[in-house]
């Protein structure tokens, strides 16, 4: 594990909230100078401790009111199979998560769609373009808590 101290924590925590601040906002947050605190997030970033910063949209607010985690057992476990449903994957926008899990099943997609007849539209892509043993969806009906920060 890597050393950090309080200001190291303090300044990803507060990027974690906000990406989106500046340098300065940044600096006044963690009592440094601007270029200190650009010193820290240079090393941050070369350490590869933080990563690409990105925009979080709301999903209803562009229509994307359905969201289902769709949990998937095979039996095929080889290399070949996993790249050709990671390809399939990633070639479907609407699946934004995809974990390999242990457990009952072996995968678990999130799935955001604007409807059903969406959501139906991508299962029928997964089904009809790969072999599972058993293929179940779990229809989210609110984001209780959703995307929270890494408890660092």
């Amino acid at each position: 594990m890597e050393k950090f101290d309080h200001i190291d924590i303090a300044l990803i925590r507060a990027l974690q909230r906000d990406s989106s601040l500046s340098q300065r906002a940044l600096a006044d947050i963690v009592g440094l100078s601007q270029n200190a605190c650009w010193k820290r997030l240079s090393r941050l970033r070369e350490d590869g401790l933080l990563g690409q910063s990105t925009l979080r949209l709301d999903p209803a607010r562009w229509g994307l009111n359905f969201t289902a985690f769709v949990m998937v057992r095979t039996r095929r476990h080889d290399r070949l199979w996993l790249d050709r449903f990671r390809q399939l994957v990633l070639a479907i926008p609407n699946i934004v998560d995809f974990h390999r899990i242990a457990g009952e099943y072996d995968y678990l997609l999130k799935v955001v769609t604007h409807d059903m007849k969406e959501f139906d539209g991508v299962y029928r892509q997964l089904i009809e373009q790969m072999e599972f043993d058993t293929v179940t969806s779990h229809i989210v009906m609110e984001a209780i808590v959703d995307n929270r920060e890494l408890p660092i």
